[in-house]
């Protein structure tokens, strides 16, 4: 008999769960809608500020209540969080950090008629929770027409004698040896040599998203290191506060510093994060469904480049963004076509790489196709970890 009734707890338990799975896509009132938002850092961080102002301006736009939860780590405070917002009557529960991902997942499991979508994770697809979704953008396509605006500098110093063509040694002040940062300065270095073609990059990483000191020193030790032009993926101003002290030329990203840095600064590329949010957040509010995993491209407005500083940028650089950014959008120019880069001298014709992360790094897919690198093809967030020829990685 105990069995029996073990048994039919069980079942009713399940059916429970099936119960609150099927309300995920059941349309929601506007005035219903609460969105809850999870920030790694608070404002001071140029990463999450960029984050914070799409989720007020998509929020506002579509006129539904929202909630910002700040400083919130990659650890239980993420699961704490969430589960928090989610009994606080949140629908649709935003994170914006990578190491947030199992702990949403968590969230998502035990909150079933809530909606989680997670910035720069890779485990949705495989995931299969009917309620957890990924997003990212093609970033990677920004910085290119970063690169090409750093190049188009470098020949221009060069023109006017500050460097010879020998000369042409970038930095890049990267936050962690990830896919996500590999896939950045890659293709930001390929935008510089698209058009400077005697360019080399030195790379060095700080092992934080957001270390002002680090970053900061990062930056020096690549100008002393004989760098002319720095840029970096890391999330606060340290290393354009060290290019404006040296007079360094710099791009940097997730939103402009010409403000501190009105001598330096060129510009910017970021991923504007408000598509997206109000692509979510109407999903909510038609019941219909969120992809599991999105992709924002420039098309949908999702990858921008700052305006350019052109009391820094070189002549003629806002013509030639356009001009590179036609060809990016009419599939003229591709930013890791394989015929313009060498891996130990040799053109990549076939790679593997770990787009299903099982957590166990092994690479599983082919990923050259047509001649092409096809980054944020088979999932949104980045899995380029290819070493190049031309770019050098520091000890730190």
């Amino acid at each position: 008999m105990k069995k029996i009734v073990a048994l039919l707890l069980a079942l009713a338990m399940c059916l429970s769960c099936v119960a609150a799975f099927a309300q995920v896509g059941v349309p929601v009132a506007k005035e219903n809608v609460k969105v809850g938002f999870i920030f790694l850092h608070d404002e001071n961080s140029t990463y999450d500020l960029n984050f914070m102002n799409a989720a007020k301006e998509a929020c506002e736009k579509l006129g539904v209540a929202y909630v910002l939860k700040t400083g919130v780590d990659e650890g239980q405070d993420c699961y704490d969080t969430a589960a928090e917002l989610a009994e606080d009557g949140c629908n649709v529960i935003f994170a914006d950090s990578f190491g947030h991902e199992s702990y949403m997942i968590q969230a998502a499991m035990e909150f079933p008629e809530v909606e989680f979508c997670h910035a720069t994770g890779t485990r949705a697809h495989t995931e299969n929770l009917p309620n957890y979704h990924n997003a990212f953008a093609s970033i990677y396509e920004g910085r290119y027409l970063a690169g090409v605006a750093a190049g188009l500098k470098l020949n221009e110093m060069i023109a006017e004698g500050k460097i010879t063509a020998e000369q042409t040694k970038i930095g890049y002040v990267g936050a962690f040896p990830y896919a996500e940062v590999k896939s950045g300065y890659t293709s930001f270095f390929l935008g510089v040599r698209s058009v400077c073609p005697t360019v080399t990059m030195e790379v060095t990483f700080t092992n934080s998203w957001y270390d002002e000191a680090l970053e900061k020193e990062g930056a020096q030790k690549l100008i002393n290191d004989g760098c002319v032009l720095i840029s970096q993926h890391a999330d606060s101003m340290g290393a354009p506060t060290a290019c404006e002290v040296a007079g360094v030329p710099n791009v940097s990203y997730n939103g402009s510093t010409v403000a501190a840095c009105p001598n330096t600064f060129i510009v910017s590329s970021r991923i504007n994060w408000a598509p997206y949010m109000e692509y979510m957040i109407q999903a909510v509010i038609n019941g219909e469904e969120i992809a599991k995993d999105w992709t924002g491209t420039i098309e949908t407005d999702s990858v921008q480049l700052s305006e350019v500083n052109e009391a820094a940028a070189a002549e003629g650089t806002v013509a030639k963004l356009e001009e590179v950014k036609a060809g990016l959008l009419d599939g003229s120019v591709k930013v890791y076509d394989v015929s313009t880069f060498t891996v130990g001298g040799q053109n990549l014709t076939s790679y593997l790489a770990d787009v299903d992360d099982m957590g166990d790094f092994q690479p599983e897919t082919e990923v050259i196709l047509d001649g092409v690198f096809a980054e944020s093809y088979f999932r949104s967030a980045p899995y380029f970890d290819v070493d190049i020829d031309g770019i050098t990685v520091l000890g730190n």
